[in-house]
């Protein structure tokens, strides 16, 4: 991977962000194409991400994309096996929170369907999966300052005045994308005055594998089980509540985990200190213009309601390294024509259908209610009760349903 700096200014893609979904499709258009293929990456730092204290549940139709990528292998030391899923519904103050829905994470053909794995474990083998890369130029730390998508190129204009050009530019930047604004994408969305935390805690009981998520009024909080009997701690609280509690020494914080967790899994003990951003919904009106694409965060900020979001980035990646390599080798122009297109008509609908699951969900459970959060309980344990309706569920959170591009079948592109 060549200097930041470089002295050509021409590339055939441009990827705007180094994140999950920005690595992915780098990678999976240098397999699919071949290191002819000149690619430039701009970002804010080069390297993986060694400070993001997330953990990701990755679906098995997004392990398939990552196995055909080739970094599975390096993730899967560090990957835990989600044995099983309990949903419940109570108000903090309840004494018992009874478990509503309890199911085997499974896929149809009886493999797992998810493994947690720490954000920085997927950075990491996706980052070293590219690095040497002669064809690849990354520019870092750099920022697009402007945007230009003209007939012949998309040209980024980068802080400081330089300008780089390709057929294609790719924005994988976020969900508060400044290049998808420069392309004139409009989008919609709102903030929810919810505050995400994220800490990672060990035990001195063991897990099992099983991963709870308890809807509380102030919203959802999830225990996601990780290698050596730990496990990632998610939590969505009102502004006010997050204020407080991330105010807090570690003592303290940990009184406020052992509170919402009940003693389920023994002591407590926290590692390093916890992390914290505001939660807002951001959707774009579309997914492409005149050579420009969003992928990931990009392309569809959703709540981590269901920890779902990097399972939708590496379908973004899966599905536009497809569609880009099939035109590639038409001998089309990259950034102009049907191709990407069929990207958008590929990818708008799970997108849009996820956000507004993830939303509703965050909304319809967050109502401090009696008599709702009752009939709450006698939906889900109607659920419960139901085991073809648990598969359905399984099976369509695991990715591998409905018309998948060929990484996330397991097949070349």
């Amino acid at each position: 991977m060549s200097a930041t700096q470089p002295s050509n200014r021409s590339f055939d893609i441009i990827v705007a962000g180094g994140s999950f979904a920005g690595l992915a499709v780098v990678r999976g258009l240098l397999q699919a194409l071949g290191p002819g293929l000149r690619i430039a990456i701009i970002d804010r730092s080069r390297g993986p991400a060694t400070s993001d204290g997330r953990a990701f549940a990755i679906w098995a139709g997004a392990k398939t994309v990552l196995e055909c990528l080739g970094v599975w292998e390096a993730i899967a030391p560090a990957a835990q096996v989600m044995s099983s899923v309990e949903i419940s519904d109570s108000a903090l103050s309840d004494g018992i929170r009874p478990t509503r829905v309890t199911y085997d994470a499974v896929t149809p053909d009886g493999k797992p369907a998810a493994f947690m794995v720490p954000a920085r474990v997927l950075s990491a083998a996706l980052y070293e999966s590219i690095k040497t890369e002669s064809s690849v130029t990354w520019i870092a730390p750099a920022e697009a300052d402007a945007l230009a998508l003209t007939a012949p190129a998309a040209e980024i204009t980068l802080r400081g005045g330089e300008i780089i050009r390709a057929p294609l530019c790719i924005a994988a930047d976020g969900r508060h994308s400044k290049l998808r604004d420069a392309a004139g994408i409009k989008t919609v969305g709102w903030a929810y005055g919810q505050t995400g935390i994220v800490a990672t805690v060990a035990f001195s009981a063991p897990h099992h594998g099983v991963a709870i998520q308890h809807f509380l009024p102030g919203g959802p909080f999830a225990i996601l089980p990780l290698k050596d009997n730990r496990a990632c701690i998610t939590w969505s609280a009102n502004k006010d509540e997050a204020r407080r509690v991330m105010a807090l020494d570690d003592a303290g914080f940990l009184a406020e985990l052992d509170l919402r967790v009940g003693g389920r899994f023994g002591n407590l003990s926290l590692i390093g200190r916890p992390q914290s951003w505001p939660l807002d919904i951001v959707m774009p009106r579309q997914l492409i213009a005149h050579r420009f694409a969003l992928i990931g965060d990009a392309a569809h900020g959703v709540h981590p309601i269901a920890g779902q979001g990097v399972n939708l980035a590496l379908r973004d990646a899966a599905a536009l390294v497809e569609t880009v390599a099939d035109a590639a080798r038409l001998g089309l122009d990259l950034g102009a024509g049907v191709h990407l297109e069929r990207y958008q008509q590929w990818r708008r609908f799970d997108s849009f259908m996820s956000a507004s699951l993830y939303d509703g969900l965050n909304r319809i459970f967050g109502i401090d209610n009696s008599l709702l959060r009752a009939g709450r309980g006698a939906a889900l344990g109607l659920l419960d009760r139901v085991g073809g309706a648990k598969s359905l569920i399984i099976a369509e959170a695991a990715g591998v349903t409905g018309d998948l591009p060929k990484l996330a079948r397991g097949c070349p592109v």
